[in-house]
């Protein structure tokens, strides 16, 4: 692979060089690696590890979703039966 500059783990890769290589390059990511890629010598994209926050807000957001829906029901309605009436309104 390409120039690693081991104090940043950050690495330079090429556009043909990352698309035959796609899965070794995101197992590098996930362990928080950042990766250029470029074409014909210019960066074009990064790879970078997704973000820990985002993870947590999805996974709250989701947690909040079924709590409500404990309290909540449609009284048998159908969500077709829904969208019909709130096109109505």
């Amino acid at each position: 692979m390409a120039a690693v500059a081991a104090s940043t783990r950050s690495t330079t890769v090429g556009a043909y060089e990352a698309k035959t290589h796609l899965p070794e390059l995101l197992r590098r990511v996930e362990k928080g690696e950042r990766i250029t890629i470029t074409k014909h010598g210019h960066p074009v994209a990064e790879l970078v590890p997704a973000s820990g926050e985002r993870r947590r807000r999805v996974a709250e957001s989701i947690a909040k979703l079924e709590e409500f829906r404990k309290g909540h029901t449609l009284d048998g309605m159908t969500i077709r039966q829904l969208i019909d009436e709130g096109r109505r309104h």
